[in-house]
């Protein structure tokens, strides 16, 4: 006589709970059942971040005309590129096509008492040279837009592969059960718009509660977070009680680690109808806050508005964060296109600098600025192609140091100059877990019998130079 309720309540949890409306709120889980199901939910040694904020300036920004002068290539506008430095080398659209190089069109200056050099169009960056370190010897392996990004936030293009993000909430754990430990938001400019696949904050092979959470930039940050009309607290407690209930015994039945997930969902989200929309109410920020970022409407999905978000989902806790600029794909139009998308990051990326700084959070939040990879010192129409053998980024705070500039690329920009100072993605990555307390070499998943990392099999080295306690 009991079996009867039994069956029924096992096909409503295969059938029901699967897909009760909580696929907008991702796969989130509270801190002490994540401790529980991870092998490494502290850190592995002292870090000096416990917050990484990636500003990803997506579609592969210019090097040259951002924050890596190249006077050399100025001299040679118009003229032949030398074929010695492409020869044999891997180009995108510009393969078997009459290589001219492109000089910068606009100028660069020296900035702050550090005297770093950075482009005309940047200049409130340019404002806070003296906390940024730029990297100029970066190179990667993609050359077409979805693999770099891929590469660059997984470390491999291989699909189902985890997200940077989701190494971190997995070597750390959370440090806030009320919101999501890893939330990506996106904004789009006016030119080279590209596309960006929710493959690149997903969890991969890791459990799902370490997935990347993408909030909206418009409107509700999260949809169908507040309870319906007529539905009160007491009675939605309930409703996920049951329905926990339900999922314990199950989780007993079949000992699926995604099943505690799951239940932990249901209480994120119960947590999030008041968390969610208080960190949505910027009225609590003051007027000159909001002039700093260039704000006009909060919450109107700019750029400008998510580092104002940014800012407040690390006071909170959040302990990974990703803002996509989806602005930066300049195969025409480079000048027009430079200029808008520069005016549109420029502001609101020092800001969140100076915001971080005056509130004593720059010294534990890591900020990173940059794309998945560069352009061409060769011209590609009124444009540059994508470039992979030297691009530039910068990063800030979390105990890196300001004001100066590691590794170079050559006199006209086409790769990165001296052995020993390249920069691959996977030194970015190596260097990131460090200043969160995380040995890349230590961090690892079981994945098909194998040992897997974010920095994979091949040499990844930790850039000690750029670190103030290394």
């Amino acid at each position: 006589m009991n079996s009867f309720p039994t069956i029924q309540r096992r096909s409503f949890l295969k059938s029901g709970t699967y897909s009760v409306g909580m696929a907008a709120l991702g796969s989130m889980l509270a801190r002490e059942s994540q401790a529980s199901q991870t092998d490494t939910p502290q850190p592995h040694f002292p870090g000096t971040a416990k917050t990484v904020i990636h500003l990803c300036m997506a579609g592969g920004p210019s090097h040259l005309e951002s924050l890596d002068p190249k006077p050399e290539l100025d001299k040679i506008n118009d003229q032949p590129f030398p074929a010695s430095m492409t020869d044999g080398q891997q180009l995108a659209q510009l393969q078997g096509s009459k290589l001219v190089a492109r000089g910068s069109f606009c100028k660069f200056k020296k900035w702050g008492q550090s005297g770093l050099e950075i482009s005309e169009l940047f200049p409130n960056i340019g404002s806070v040279a003296d906390d940024l370190c730029i990297i100029r010897s970066m190179h990667t392996e993609q050359i077409n837009h979805d693999p770099a990004h891929a590469f660059m936030n997984t470390g491999s293009i291989q699909k189902g592969r985890p997200s940077m993000g989701s190494w971190f909430l997995y070597g750390l754990g959370a440090e806030t059960d009320s919101l999501p430990g890893f939330i990506v938001f996106t904004s789009q400019g006016r030119h080279g718009a590209q596309p960006v696949s929710a493959r690149q904050w997903k969890a991969g092979f890791l459990p799902s509660r370490f997935q990347g959470v993408q909030f909206q930039s418009r409107g509700d940050a999260v949809h169908y977070v507040r309870p319906p009309g007529g539905i009160t607290d007491t009675t939605q407690r309930a409703t996920i009680e049951a329905v926990n209930a339900f999922n314990q015994d199950l989780l007993a039945d079949r000992g699926d680690s995604e099943i505690a997930t799951r239940i932990s969902q249901y209480e994120m989200a119960f947590r999030m109808q008041t968390s969610v929309p208080e960190l949505a109410d910027m009225s609590d920020e003051t007027q000159e806050t909001l002039d700093l970022y260039g704000v006009t409407k909060p919450g109107d999905g700019s750029f400008a508005s998510n580092c104002l978000m940014a800012r407040r989902l690390a006071e909170r806790g959040v302990r990974f964060i990703q803002l996509y600029h989806r602005a930066w794909d300049h195969h025409s139009n480079l000048e027009v296109g430079m200029k808008d998308s520069a005016k549109a990051v420029d502001q609101a990326s020092a800001a969140l600098i100076q915001d971080l700084k005056r509130r004593g959070m720059l010294d534990d939040t890591l900020v990173i600025w940059g794309g998945e990879f560069g352009r061409t010192p060769m011209k590609q129409g009124s444009g540059r192609d994508h470039h992979i053998n030297a691009f530039s980024l910068w990063m800030a705070g979390g105990g890196i140091k300001g004001g100066i500039s590691y590794g170079n690329s050559d006199e006209l920009g086409y790769r990165y100059l001296k052995d020993g100072e390249e920069t691959h993605v996977r030194d970015l990555h190596a260097t990131m877990l460090h200043t969160c307390g995380l040995d890349h070499m230590k961090l690892s998943a079981k994945y098909q019998g194998l040992d897997v990392r974010l920095t994979g099999v091949e040499p990844a080295r930790v850039l000690k130079p750029i670190m103030k306690n290394a």
